[in-house]
């Protein structure tokens, strides 16, 4: 049997997500949000909590190096939520069709332990289709990382070429086409809906 299941990353692809979102509506002037961005919540920092580290942890280091900026650091766990805005265009639709037409739908997603059930929760229209979804910072692996293909692959009773993996990260593709898996670089709803047609799944 070729490909039959698809296997979603979750931010970016899904839902746009950006540190930027939550964090324009705290500080109004553009240049101290850009450097505010660039140097204390970095993507590099928040990466941590992907990995499964605690923001508690993470938070507390982040604010001794810069205590200057201790309410808005504190805000960004509580907060999370209000760094995911809305579902990429076309999306939506593209779930309920394959949902539809009974295809198995799974996700890989780097994120947070913490920050996922209470997101998980709230987008429960859209996560109740998907039949499992493995969250790096629960397993303490993440994308690219050849172990954490394999263990969604295993829970998700798989074998790499009945799936097609979509992220938008290139070396995340990489990891699951090394894996075995068919690889989908997202860039759009309306190229991966074709990608989905050519191979008989929409």
């Amino acid at each position: 049997m070729g490909v039959h299941a698809v296997v979603f990353d979750v931010g970016n692809v899904l839902y746009h997500w950006e540190p930027r979102f939550l964090y324009e509506r705290l500080i109004k002037d553009d240049r101290a949000l850009d450097a505010f961005l660039r140097d204390v919540v970095t993507h590099e920092w928040h990466f941590q909590h992907d990995a499964g580290r605690p923001f508690a942890e993470t938070s507390a280091e982040l604010i001794a190096e810069y205590p200057q900026h201790a309410d808005l650091i504190a805000l960004w766990g509580p907060r999370f939520a209000d760094s995911v805005r809305g579902m990429v265009e076309g999306m939506a639709e593209i779930i309920r069709s394959l949902d539809a037409r009974s295809v198995p739908l799974f996700a890989i997603t780097n994120f947070s332990g913490e920050f996922w059930p209470p997101f998980r929760e709230r987008e429960a229209a859209i996560f109740d289709r998907f039949k499992d979804i493995v969250v790096s910072g629960d397993e303490k692996l993440v994308k690219p990382d050849p172990a954490i293909y394999h263990l969604a692959l295993d829970r998700f009773g798989l074998t790499p070429p009945q799936a097609i993996f979509i992220d938008d990260r290139l070396e995340n593709v990489q990891g699951a086409e090394a894996v075995g898996m068919k690889g989908h670089l997202f860039t759009d709803a309306a190229e991966l809906r074709a990608d989905l047609e050519r191979l008989h799944l929409l």
